[in-house]
């Protein structure tokens, strides 16, 4: 009995992931586990995730997935997403038995965002260490950005969000320099209090 006790999650109400820096297949099946034991996921920074193997070499991966499609209704045959957040959520889905209640009451429990629109970007994000491509990928090794990708096979919106999350980055960065000053205060107070 204790080993399974041991072995159950904690549930969070939503975990908020952080995709910058995770390598594409290893933080899509740690996400879709998760979905299926019943964990609400947001995944933001879909842009930022990792790719193994070179920008050119995926390039041509996806345009030979590009040239699969129905022969006399393309609208009815697979849909190619181009936008990051749909290229993971569809990669999840292809983790998940989606055709079935439980799959889609999994995949309903998922949201995926390109940069950090604003509930979220109040809110703590965390990594997935077994996910992260320090931790998973040779440094010699070549590897590519998902938002680039996704720009150069048809997503338009790479600009904006590039200008969106540095406007983010600003007011972040602010608050966390005013946070930082108000410590500094609450430190000094405590150790005037104490001496």
């Amino acid at each position: 009995a204790s080993e399974v006790e041991e072995s159950r999650m904690v549930f969070e109400k939503v975990v908020v992931i952080d995709g910058r820096a995770h390598m594409l297949g290893r933080l899509c099946s740690v996400v879709a586990k998760e979905l299926l034991l019943g964990q609400d996921v947001v995944i933001v920074r879909c842009e930022e995730i990792n790719i193994s193997g070179s920008l050119y070499r995926n390039k041509i991966k996806f345009h030979e997935f590009l040239r699969k499609r129905h022969n006399t209704n393309p609208k009815r045959g697979p849909i190619h997403f181009r936008a990051p957040s749909k290229i993971i959520w569809r990669t999840i889905r292809g983790m998940v038995p989606h055709k079935t209640a439980r799959g889609t009451a999994a995949l309903n429990r998922l949201k995926v965002f390109d940069g950090i629109p604003a509930p979220y970007d109040k809110m703590q994000r965390k990594v997935v260490p077994d996910a992260l491509r320090v931790t998973r990928l040779k440094s010699h090794r070549d590897f590519c950005v998902l938002g680039r990708l996704a720009n150069d096979v048809g997503w338009k919106h790479y600009d904006l969000i590039k200008r969106l999350e540095a406007k983010r980055k600003e007011v972040s960065n602010a608050f966390f320099l005013k946070k930082k000053a108000k410590n500094m205060l609450v430190g000094k107070a405590k150790a005037a209090v104490s001496a």
